[in-house]
């Protein structure tokens, strides 16, 4: 019977220890992954990625053989400097019918000085009427030639102008063609989306590659998501923004202890997945639910972490 006591002592410490052990739900961890693809045809010319590799976001990682663009870009714009040769110069044209319209506007001066001359000279009867008709008649159709040659010059700039407009149109479609060359030879420069860890590499220097095919796989691990699973007798005790233990194995009989918090809790059951333990074992339908943990490099993915919703406490 002296031994009594102490073997109660022990059944509560066994006891304590087990409770501490305890958890609300479980899960494992995952983060948001990015599959970076190639976006071009090509050669891959260089290509530094390696597994576990740390990137930023917009750090360059490789190009693809990008040559045959830049070939399509020189052509175009020898395209656009070729327009210019096409256009036709109204100046030669437009100069000689003026100075045929000047010779025209000269004699008519001098039809119109001689118009009066004769005038007076028919006014002294020391001419005859029909002089003077005949002098009329020359400067009514000279006349008309300086209207047509005026008409002329016109036609000839709208119509030289018409055609320049239609040859130099072409250059605005042919401007745009370049700056899609050049957007396809910017995306010859393969770079990170975001800032993270490669997790898996697909690909290697001098492979060929095409549009839409993966390069490498990288995710953000500075915070890491733990899916866990609830029983709907559990849902009463979270809610958003809640923060809560997580606690994964250190060791055979150690936990380190993370703080996390709950970002998202779905609106729908489903069954429970067949690797995921729950506080109620006997609820058939559980609820899913994503804990964001701060991750100081402890942490990987498909790690299996565990929850409880009583108070934090200090790391162990």
């Amino acid at each position: 019977m002296k031994y009594l006591p102490l073997a109660v002592v022990l059944l509560v410490l066994a006891s304590c220890s087990r409770n501490e052990n305890q958890f609300d739900a479980s899960g494992n961890f995952e983060a948001d992954e990015v599959i970076v693809s190639s976006e071009l045809a090509g050669k891959i010319t260089s290509f530094t990625v390696e597994e576990g590799q740390v990137l930023k976001k917009a750090q360059q990682v490789g190009t693809i053989d990008a040559a045959n663009l830049v070939l399509q870009k020189e052509q175009v714009q020898e395209s656009i400097r070729a327009l210019g040769e096409k256009t036709a110069d109204v100046n030669p044209q437009i100069a000689l019918l003026q100075n045929q319209l000047a010779v025209q506007q000269s004699q008519l001066g001098n039809l119109q000085h001689e118009q009066k001359r004769t005038g007076n000279l028919v006014k002294q009867d020391a001419a005859t009427g029909k002089q003077l008709d005949d002098i009329n008649a020359a400067i009514d159709v000279l006349q008309k030639q300086i209207a047509v040659t005026r008409q002329q010059i016109n036609v000839q700039k709208s119509s030289i102008g018409t055609q320049n407009r239609s040859v130099l149109s072409e250059a605005a479609p042919l401007q745009k063609r370049v700056e899609q060359i050049d957007d396809q030879i910017g995306r010859a420069l393969l770079t990170s989306p975001i800032n993270g860890t490669v997790i898996t590499k697909y690909a290697e220097e001098g492979e060929i590659t095409s549009p839409g095919k993966a390069l490498y796989k990288l995710a953000d691990l500075s915070s890491i998501t733990l899916r866990a699973y609830l029983s709907g007798s559990q849902l009463s005790e979270v809610k958003l923004g809640q923060q809560v233990k997580v606690l994964v194995d250190k060791g055979k009989d150690a936990y380190k202890e993370f703080t996390g918090t709950i970002t998202w809790i779905s609106d729908k059951a489903e069954f429970t997945p067949k690797t995921i333990q729950t506080k109620d074992e006997r609820a058939n339908l559980v609820y899913a639910m994503k804990v964001k943990v701060a991750n100081d490099g402890y942490l990987k993915i498909g790690m299996y972490g565990e929850i409880q919703f009583q108070p934090i406490t200090n790391n162990r």
